[in-house]
């Protein structure tokens, strides 16, 4: 098992290495592309990969572990997934990938960001022929879990929670996960009622806390795919400013909720452009609360899980001049959004990862600009 973490001096010694590089497969990212995460200082260039889409198969597995070499040699130190994509075979071809790079000497477990989430019943390998069955065996008869605990295939309970991080670190072969998500909690919102909801997420929150003190996690926070994207009035909604008032409440003026994430694209901005969210009664977009609450907001779906590599509007790709495939312009857009701090895009096949990471040599665009396009 690989040992330590992330580090802001780690980070920050990933970028100006990957600056000065004198060979590498792009040209050297430009200062632009690497951020500072609110929070906790890391240095993240401005694209992740994720691990998504794809097969749970060996193929898919060689593909991502390539991926991740590229990109950790192109400017992209951000690498996030979760224990139930592909059946827990991404986190295995991530922590593979990863080992080997790190015994190379290719890269140092101190420049790199790790992200995971939990939530979702995994499975193993494949979905099983009855997946009621599974969960008790797996879950309940082990006292990790009540039945009642489950919304359907989804638990956020605490003995849950402490399981699943110890899984994804044996998956990923890391001491310590960078950090870890709670993953899709909206879901269950309509389903247990919103004061429930709100009990549920005080005792994950304690759990999460609990697992930094122990030294599993470094920081944890919420991804989402509807919660932050909704009005106050949808069943799904959540609010930024009551997470991390459940936060503090947990931890204190030191607590761990750091990051959250979401997705953002062309086809969905609204974490740029509606104003879902409130603080001290100001009406204000996800990306605006994040910033005056101090939290981490990565973008998911960048290119819209591909939607977006082919046939962008002809009034959206004129704002990305320069650029020669429609991923890189969806890409580019989402990356230039004010206040995100990393965007996400899954990439398990070398040559897609290239095109992607060739924008790590090009600014971003302004943010007035990219915001002309989210129209």
């Amino acid at each position: 098992m690989v040992t330590g973490k992330a580090t802001p001096k780690g980070t920050a010694r990933f970028a100006a290495r990957l600056r000065a590089a004198k060979e590498p497969d792009i040209k050297p990212p430009v200062a632009e592309h690497f951020h500072v995460a609110a929070g906790d200082g890391m240095t993240l260039g401005s694209i992740g990969l994720g691990t998504y889409l794809g097969s749970p198969d060996a193929a898919t597995d060689r593909g991502y572990a390539e991926c991740l070499r590229l990109a950790l040699l192109n400017g992209c130190n951000v690498v996030d997934t979760a224990i139930n994509y592909r059946f827990q075979r991404s986190e295995r071809a991530v922590g593979e990938a990863l080992a080997e790079l790190i015994k190379a000497k290719q890269v140092s477990r101190d420049e790199v960001f790790v992200s995971t989430k939990g939530g979702y019943v995994p499975f193993d390998g494949r979905r099983p022929g009855d997946g009621e069955a599974w969960i008790e065996e797996s879950f309940v008869k082990r006292g990790i879990a009540r039945r009642e605990d489950f919304v359907g295939t989804h638990c956020i309970a605490p003995g849950y929670l402490r399981d699943q991080i110890g899984v994804s670190r044996q998956n990923l072969g890391l001491d310590k996960i960078d950090l870890y998500y709670v993953h899709n909690p909206e879901g269950q919102r309509p389903i247990v009622g919103p004061k429930d909801f709100a009990r549920k997420m005080h005792l994950a929150f304690e759990e999460l806390e609990a697992a930094v003190e122990r030294g599993e996690i470094s920081s944890y926070g919420t991804a989402t795919w509807n919660g932050f994207r909704q009005p106050p009035t949808a069943r799904e909604h959540l609010s930024l400013a009551e997470l991390v008032t459940i936060a503090k409440t947990v931890g204190g003026g030191r607590h761990h909720f750091k990051s959250v994430q979401a997705p953002l694209n062309v086809k969905m901005p609204e974490l740029w452009r509606s104003k879902t969210q409130e603080v001290e009664g100001e009406k204000l977009s996800l990306l605006e609360a994040a910033e005056r609450l101090g939290v981490g907001v990565f973008g998911s779906a960048a290119i819209h899980q591909g939607r977006l590599a082919a046939g962008l509007d002809r009034n959206v790709k004129r704002y990305c001049t320069g650029l020669s495939t429609d991923a890189q312009r969806a890409l580019q857009l989402s990356r230039s959004a004010a206040g995100l701090t990393v965007a996400l895009v899954g990439m398990s096949k070398p040559q897609h990862a290239l095109e992607n990471l060739v924008l790590a040599s090009i600014p971003p665009l302004d943010a007035k600009t990219a915001l002309s396009a989210f129209r």
